[in-house]
């Protein structure tokens, strides 16, 4: 007669096996299972598993005669270099890793003993989508999971890696999240898919073209971070979080610092050209400043005339803003206001300074920019930047005009320490510009003088720190070393906003 330990044996060996048809077919698609996806991401050994023998309840269509242990959800909570983190993995193998509302209860038990514990937690996404056989149960567990994702916003971490299908109702949870990572190639979100869309519209569209990785990295700026495969979309994750606090009340980890983290010495001094007009590499600029010489990108191919990552000064981390003079002249724009002011907000929520490089000609002019609601989105950073209490600290490099200036977090939108090179120019807009307006009816010869004149009153930081809106002016191979004694200074700020249920930042 088989013991009680021997049949928990064997069913805990088939829960974990698994069906081998199913997953050889998952291998051959390119993907990796649950369980596989799952150890590559945790540290070896630590995945402890939850909910292992749940199954579902649903009578409807004879699927009670289909139940499997897990349900098509693979949850638990282990370590990522030896911190703890709650991560859940739909099963493709199992009911097309479709949404059950047991498996819905599965994710939102770890939803939250995350919250309770303070951890991270990981949505590793490969579904079908709702259940159809259990109608509007499994919808209901969808709303149960964007509750908790909304509850948990700005308390703890939550990141979403799709590594299959995501569409319908499905997207809007990892949408919900910080970050949001794709694999080339075999991620796919979106709201409607490519035969609703041909209905509708009559638009003929592949999966690919219509929410692929590359179209939410580049095009939509749903996705943040595009990954070649599954394992290195896997370790893109972990690295991430190296970077990131476990909650909101806890300091983002520290890295053991020694002077070998020099970052690799350029000539900064001479590196920003003299010709306000040329560009230059602001990413360049950053990674001769931190740690490293180290820039952990986000959102790197969308909008990039603005840039944000984070990096460690002094194994401290910091959030990094920057204009990119490389592209577009670093204009801004509504998808670069989109992208900073959320990242913004998200260092604000987690205690992470925040650093901003600013070399900006202005807003980009012109009907789709205003007809799209320039103003609307240009009011996010403003109001990101004013409403974060974190220290702020801000290099302005060359250009800084007008509304541009004010919204890259200068002194009166909060900033707390704002430095400028000596070849910095702060001034309502550029001398071309200006001398067009102010004269418009002179000749060539008085506009020349007037550009002179403009130049010398303008093309330079000196004005604004006079009206002590800059603190100091620097050398620019002094940066690094004003950086370092501008954290620390602020490392201890205390500042409140005032008592509200919470604002109302222009969407």
């Amino acid at each position: 007669m088989e013991s009680s330990n021997e049949r928990f044996i064997e069913l805990n060996r088939l829960a974990e096996a698994g069906d081998a048809v199913r997953i050889e077919k998952q291998h051959k698609a390119g993907k990796l299972t649950a369980r596989e996806r799952i150890a590559i991401l945790l540290d070896k050994g630590t995945f402890v598993e939850i909910d292992k023998f749940v199954i579902h309840q649903c009578h409807n269509f004879d699927l009670d005669k289909q139940q499997l242990a897990g349900d098509g959800i693979v949850g638990g909570y282990g370590k990522i270099d030896g911190r703890l983190v709650y991560v859940y993995a739909y099963d493709f193998t199992v009911f097309g890793g479709s949404l059950s509302r047991t498996n819905a209860n599965k994710i939102i038990k770890l939803q939250k003993l995350a919250l309770k514990m303070g951890a991270p937690i990981i949505a590793l996404n490969d579904s079908g989508g709702a259940r159809i056989q259990e109608g509007v149960s499994s919808l209901a567990g969808y709303g149960d999971i964007f509750y908790q994702n909304t509850i948990a916003s700005g308390v703890i971490p939550q990141i979403s890696v799709i590594l299959g299908p995501c569409a319908g109702g499905a997207c809007y949870s990892p949408a919900l999240t910080d970050f949001i990572f794709m694999v080339k190639d075999h991620s796919h979100m979106f709201v409607t898919g490519p035969e609703v869309v041909k209905t509708v519209t009559h638009e003929e569209v592949d999966k690919e073209e219509l929410g692929g990785a590359s179209v939410h990295n580049s095009t939509s700026g749903v996705a943040h971070f595009l990954g070649e495969n599954e394992e290195d979309t896997l370790m893109m994750v972990r690295e991430l979080l190296a970077f990131l606090p476990s909650n909101n009340m806890d300091d983002a980890p520290r890295a053991p610092y020694s002077s070998n983290m020099e970052p690799s010495s350029i000539d900064l001094d001479n590196f920003i050209p003299t010709d306000s007009s040329k560009p230059y590499d602001m990413k360049e600029l950053i990674e001769s400043v931190v740690d490293g010489g180290y820039f952990f990108e986000i959102q790197e191919n969308f909008a990039p005339n603005i840039l944000v990552g984070f990096a460690r000064i002094e194994g401290k981390v910091v959030g990094i803003v920057a204009n990119q003079p490389a592209f577009q002249a670093g204009v801004l724009d509504i998808d670069t206001s989109d992208k900073a002011a959320r990242f913004i907000r998200f260092c604000d929520c987690f205690s992470i300074p925040i650093v901003s490089f600013v070399d900006v000609p202005g807003f980009l002019p012109g009907c789709t920019q205003e007809h799209g609601g320039i103003i609307r989105h240009g009011a996010k950073i403003v109001y990101a930047y004013v409403e974060a209490t974190v220290p702020k600290i801000t290099v302005i490099t060359r250009k800084a005009y007008g509304g541009a200036y004010i919204v890259m977090s200068s002194k009166h939108t909060g900033a707390d320490v704002n430095f400028a090179y000596p070849n910095a120019e702060i001034a309502v807009m550029g001398q071309e510009g200006a001398v067009n307006i102010l004269y418009k009816k002179v000749s060539d010869e008085e506009k020349t003088k007037a550009r002179k004149e403009y130049e010398e009153k303008f093309s330079n930081p000196y004005r604004a720190a006079e009206l002590g809106y800059i603190d100091e002016i620097i050398l620019p191979s002094q940066t690094r070393e004003k950086l370092i004694q501008a954290l620390d200074m602020t490392h201890t700020k205390i500042r409140a906003n005032p008592a509200k249920k919470h604002g109302n930042i222009p969407l």
